[in-house]
């Protein structure tokens, strides 16, 4: 079996008071799935780079105060993808604006760990969104 390509990619968990932002993904991998906004990196970029260019792509936000929660790496095998993602998770702070759902999101809006209980979610999506909360409310 050989080995099969690996992409990073990132995403970012915005934080709004006890809420934190999710889009619906609109294609794969995990259509129809709440997630956090994020994609690719591309050549060039750094990882906060992208994270900060795809939150502004799927949903016209800005955060602040960027970091790295958790890599995850995702089986591209199991949504028929030709690659492996390494996924760098990234944490960040609401920066103002209202979010508008665009590029590859069909919505986009901010909720509560009670409201995504109830919601169907990407992997560690809920997790991730825990320690955040977590964090901020002690």
């Amino acid at each position: 079996m050989e080995a099969r390509k690996v992409v990073p990619a990132v995403s970012v968990a915005v934080l709004r008071g006890s809420t934190v932002l999710l889009v619906k993904r609109a294609r794969p991998p995990s259509q129809g799935l709440y997630a956090y906004p994020g994609g690719k990196v591309e050549p060039g970029e750094t990882r906060v780079q992208a994270a900060a260019r795809e939150l502004a792509e799927e949903t016209g936000l800005a955060a602040k105060d960027y970091r790295p929660l958790r890599d995850i790496h995702i089986d591209g095998s199991s949504e028929n993808h030709a690659v492996d993602y390494l996924l760098t998770v990234f944490g960040a702070a609401y920066a103002g604006g209202e979010p508008v759902a665009s590029d590859d999101a069909e919505t986009a809006a901010f909720y509560t760990l009670a409201e995504m209980a109830e919601m169907p979610l990407a992997d560690a999506v809920l997790e991730v969104a825990r320690e955040l909360l977590g964090d901020s409310h002690r």
